[in-house]
């Protein structure tokens, strides 16, 4: 690289080269500050960590398939069940610590009103995990 040129024609043309000096002396001193400091950063604290065991806690609550016919029939988990059975087993359930799923499955056919009289019974023992459980319309 010329500095000074007796070419009349170049003279007044801006210098096309990048000084990359400057450039690599910063980064050198990057990199020695980073080397410098690294270990620095690295203070261990000495801690007594607890110990766990790898097995999964399996904290899935109990599920109760409920179950109303065409005809108003209550069934318990496949058991046919009156109406006052079901009232007091609701009640047992919902004084456990972890409640269960009630999975309710009703008839097309049923009057919404044995629907509505088994909510609101799971609703008074305190019951608050009720599904509706139904088949797609692809599965007719």
């Amino acid at each position: 690289m010329a500095f000074a040129s007796f070419d009349s024609k170049s003279a007044g043309a801006p210098m096309s080269e990048i000084n990359m000096v400057p450039l690599i002396d910063v980064m050198l001193v990057l990199l020695v500050i980073f080397i410098v400091t690294a270990p620095l950063l690295t203070q261990a604290v000495k801690l007594e960590l607890p110990k766990a065991s790898s097995q999964a806690n399996d904290l899935r609550p109990d599920k109760i398939e409920f179950a109303i016919d065409a005809t108003g029939t209550l069934y318990w988990n496949g058991e046919p069940v009156t109406r006052a059975v079901v009232q007091q087993r609701f009640a047992v359930e919902g004084k456990k610590p972890t409640q269960p799923e009630v999975h309710l499955r009703a008839d097309q056919n049923v009057a919404y009103r044995f629907v509505a009289q088994t909510l609101a019974d799971a609703s008074k023992a305190g019951l608050t995990k009720v599904g509706f459980i139904s088949e797609s319309e692809a599965a007719h």
